[in-house]
C-alpha cells in the first residue's frame, strides 16, 4: 500500500487535470531540491568507494566538495546544524540525549519553527517531504512521542529514535506505523526509496518541492539487504599510518586506548567496515531509483540533488576500535556531492565548507533573503555556479561536549567515573571531559587545526595537516607562539559568534586584525592564554 494517503493522491490528480499544458509551459518553476543524508558515512577511509551509481549520477554530473566538514562529529548535534544552519553553541543540541537537547521540548519550541524546511514551506511555498532518521531522540514519550510532527513538513515519515533496518516504528504524519523483519516490505532503506518514489508520483505540480531522505546506512547494526550480505568479502579497514598506533601527545582519552589492538578488536572492526559498505549498496540503489524517477518526470534538469553524511567515522585510528565524536579528520570530514541547474559536470571544489551551509544554500536556491535568517553558515550557490570572485571563509568551528556518567562503567571500573562507550577490553570512546573546541583552518598558506579541551589540563592539540595529514604529531609545544595566541583568540571569537560574526576573516586572511590586548579585555569572553612552555 502506498504511504501517501488516498486523499492526497486524489488532490494531486485533480491539480494535474486543472493545469493546462499551455499554462504550465509559460510558468517559470523555481528549482526543486533533494537532500540525501546518510548516517555515520566517512570520506577519509573510503566510505564513498561502494557507491558507484551515486558517483556516476551525482558526482560526475556535478560538483564534489573535497573539504566538507561537520561542526560536531555526532549525529544529533550535526543534524541540528543542518536543519538550523547554526553551530551547536547557537542551537544548543550538544549530544544524543534529551538532556543534551536532542529533539527535546526546548528544541521543539526554540529551534524547530525556524529550520530551513519550515522557512521553505511557510515563506517560499515549497511542498516538503521527510523520510528516515530525524534526530536520535525523536519519538521519545517525554518529547511528544511520534505524534509530534515538526513545523514545516507537508509529508512526514520519520523513524522513531535511532537507526535500524528492521523492527522499527515510523511516524506517518503523526501516526505510528510498526514495521517487522520481512525484507520485501520492511527493509528501511528500501522503504524510504519507495516512499520517495510515491511522493514524486503523486505530489502537486503547482509548487516546487524539497525532499530530505535520511537513510540508516551505514550506521550500526549494519544490517545489509540479503542480496548484498556476501559483498566485499575481501575488504578490510584501511591500514593507513594512524591505524593501530598509540596516540602519543594527545588528550588522555586517546592515550588510554590499548596499543596494539587485540586480534579480536581488529577482526571486529574489519567486519564492521565490510558490513558498513554492504549497507551502502542499498543507498546506491535508492539514488539510482530517485534520479531515474526525476528524469522520467521531466524534473531532473530543474532539481538540485545534495548527498552528504551527518559525520565521519573511525575504524582503528589511534587504536580506537569504531565510533565517531573525536576531533580528527576521519570523524569531522564528510562527503558532499551536488548536481543541479547551472552546475557543470565532473567538478571538484577545494573550498572549506560545512554542513551549516546547507540550509542557507537551499534557501538561496528557493530565492529567500538570507539576511532575514540568523544562520551561521554561507550559501554554496556562488561556488556551485563557479563564481570566481566569491570571497570565502578560511576557517570554521568544531565543538563537542563529551558524554559521561557519574558512576564507573561496570565493565571497566578501574577507569573511574566519567567514561562511556567502552569496549570489552576497556578502551573507551568518550568521557565527560572529552569536551573540546577547535578552529579548523584551510588557507593559501596554512592547513591547520587548533583545539582546546575543557578539562583540568586545559589540554591543547595542534596539527599541521600539510606536513602531517594523518594528525600523528601534536605540535602545540613547538608551533610559533604568535600563531598559538592568534588561534586561541580566534577560537574564543568563534565560540561566541552568531550569524554574520561567524563569517569574519580568519587568522591567515588579509583582512584579519589581531590585538593581543583583546585577549585580556572584558568583552564577555573569558580568555585563556597558552604558552608553549605550559603545554
Amino acid at each position: 500500500m502506498s504511504p501517501l494517503p488516498a486523499v492526497v493522491r486524489g488532490l494531486a490528480l485533480a491539480a494535474l487535470l486543472m493545469l493546462s499544458p499551455a499554462g504550465a509551459s509559460r510558468r517559470v518553476r523555481r528549482p526543486n531540491v533533494v537532500l540525501i543524508l546518510t548516517d555515520d558515512q566517512d570520506v577519509c577511509l573510503g566510505g564513498m568507494t561502494p557507491l558507484k551509481k551515486t558517483n556516476a549520477l551525482i558526482a560526475q554530473m556535478g560538483m564534489t566538495f573535497l573539504n566538507a566538514y561537520v561542526p560536531s562529529a555526532l549525529c544529533c548535534p550535526s543534524r541540528a546544524s543542518i536543519l538550523t544552519g547554526k553551530y551547536p553553541h547557537n542551537h544548543h543540541v550538544v549530544n544524543n540525549t534529551l538532556e543534551g537537547n536532542c529533539s527535546s521540548k526546548l528544541w521543539q519550541k526554540i529551534q524547530e519553527p525556524y529550520t530551513f524546511p519550515a522557512l521553505l514551506k511557510t515563506m517560499c511555498g515549497y511542498q516538503t517531504f521527510f523520510a528516515g532518521k530525524y534526530l536520535n531522540e525523536y519519538g521519545a514519550e517525554d518529547a511528544g512521542g511520534v505524534g509530534h510532527v515538526p513545523p514545516g513538513w507537508s509529508f512526514w515519515y520519520a523513524l522513531e529514535k535511532n537507526s535500524k533496518y528492521y523492527n522499527y516504528t515510523l511516524s506517518v504524519n503523526g501516526k505510528a506505523r510498526r514495521h517487522g523483519e520481512n525484507y520485501s516490505v520492511d527493509y528501511l532503506t528500501d522503504v524510504l526509496a519507495n516512499m520517495s518514489l510515491d511522493f514524486l508520483e503523486y505530489k502537486s505540480n503547482f509548487e516546487p518541492f524539497f525532499m530530505m531522505i535520511s537513510t540508516p546506512a551505514p550506521h550500526s547494526p549494519w544490517t545489509a539487504a540479503p542480496q548484498y550480505t556476501n559483498s566485499f568479502q575481501n575488504v578490510s579497514a584501511p591500514r593507513n599510518s594512524n591505524f593501530n598506533i598509540h596516540g602519543k601527545n594527545k588528550h588522555w582519552l586517546i592515550r588510554q586506548a590499548k596499543t596494539p589492538m587485540t586480534n579480536s578488536s581488529i577482526q571486529f572492526l574489519d567486519d564492521a567496515y565490510r558490513k558498513r559498505w554492504q549497507t551502502l549498496l542499498s543507498v546506491d540503489d535508492l539514488v539510482e531509483k530517485l534520479v531515474k524517477k526525476l528524469e522520467l518526470n521531466g524534473e531532473l534538469d530543474n532539481t538540485y540533488i545534495f548527498y552528504t553524511s551527518d559525520n565521519g567515522f573511525h575504524t582503528g585510528q589511534f587504536s580506537l576500535p569504531i565510533d565517531k565524536r573525536q576531533l580528527y579528520e576521519f570523524d569531522i570530514k564528510v562527503p558532499l556531492l551536488v548536481r543541479g541547474p547551472g552546475i557543470k559536470p565532473n567538478q571538484t571544489n577545494k573550498m572549506l565548507v560545512a554542513n551549516i551551509d546547507l540550509g542557507p544554500t537551499i534557501l538561496d536556491i528557493a530565492g529567500y533573503d538570507l539576511n532575514k535568517t540568523q544562520m551561521d553558515g554561507m550559501s554554496l550557490l556562488p561556488l556551485l555556479r563557479g563564481d570566481k570572485n566569491e570571497t570565502w571563509r578560511s576557517d570554521f568551528l568544531v565543538e563537542y561536549q563529551g558524554e559521561g556518567y557519574n558512576g564507573s562503567d561496570p565493565t571497566c571500573p578501574g577507569l573511574g567515573p566519567g567514561v562511556t562507550h567502552c569496549f570489552p577490553d576497556c578502551v573507551c570512546e568518550d568521557s565527560y571531559n572529552n569536551t573540546y573546541a577547535c578552529v579548523r583552518t584551510l588557507s593559501a598558506s596554512w592547513d591547520l587545526q587548533y583545539c582546546e579541551f575543557d578539562d583540568r589540563e586545559v589540554f591543547v592539540e595542534v596539527y599541521n595537516l600539510t606536513a602531517d595529514p594523518h594528525q600523528i604529531n601534536n605540535i602545540a609545544k613547538t608551533i610559533d607562539q604568535e600563531i598559538l595566541e592568534k588561534m586561541n583568540y580566534r577560537l574564543m571569537m568563534l565560540q561566541s559568534c552568531s550569524g554574520a560574526t561567524c563569517r569574519t576573516p580568519g587568522v591567515f586572511d588579509p583582512g584579519y586584525r589581531f590585538d593581543p590586548r583583546l585577549m585580556f579585555s572584558n568583552h564577555g569572553i573569558r580568555a585563556r592564554r597558552f604558552s608553549a612552555q605550559s603545554l
